[in-house]
């Protein structure tokens, strides 16, 4: 038996993956709209110019979207699906809804996977709203740490940045078979 050698995911994103409207999960401008964006740094700190990210969230009022019909946007559905490509600074967006929290007392947060190149497998993380609550994940965390999983306000909206490596590192999170973004 033979065994062929892994393959990485990137960086053939731009090839089949982004769709239009893929990182308009609502319309920019309608009421309620904000704008989640970052950048992607490799562990030497430079921008990596051909990621590619996607969230998942809850809406406004902590419901998790679970009909289907992620790829389509028609300008009023919600899906809670986002897929957006990084520029060559970089940087990526979204326009979107702040999410709800999806259990009382508990900090609302995007769940996001980052596809770039070198990566034999995708990453998951979570972007935290900014705010008191408690919630197991971050509290299991060294605060340094755990800063690394809180977007911060700016006057564009929430930022974001994911650190693949080195010192700013951020925290990734392992699921058994890629199951259980919500717990």
């Amino acid at each position: 038996m033979s065994v062929a050698p892994g393959q990485t995911v990137g960086p053939f994103f731009h090839l089949g993956l982004p769709y239009p409207g893929g990182n308009d999960l609502v319309p920019p401008g309608r009421a309620g709209a904000i704008r989640l964006h970052g950048r992607v740094f490799d562990g030497d700190g430079a921008p990596v110019p051909d990621a590619m990210l996607e969230i998942w969230q809850a809406d406004a009022e902590g419901n998790v979207v679970r009909g289907p019909g992620s790829l389509h946007r028609d300008g009023w559905t919600f899906s809670g699906f986002g897929r957006a490509p990084t520029d060559a600074d970089g940087h990526y967006w979204f326009s979107t809804v702040e999410p709800g929290p999806t259990e009382p007392g508990r900090p609302a947060f995007f769940a996001v996977t980052v596809f770039a190149r070198g990566l034999l497998d995708r990453l998951f993380t979570r972007a935290y709203l900014p705010g008191p609550g408690p919630d197991p994940l971050l509290d299991s965390l060294a605060p340094d740490r755990r800063q690394t999983l809180i977007a911060t306000r700016d006057r564009q909206g929430l930022r974001f940045d994911v650190h693949l490596q080195g010192d700013s590192e951020t925290v990734f999170l392992s699921f058994p078979r890629h199951r259980g973004i919500w717990t």
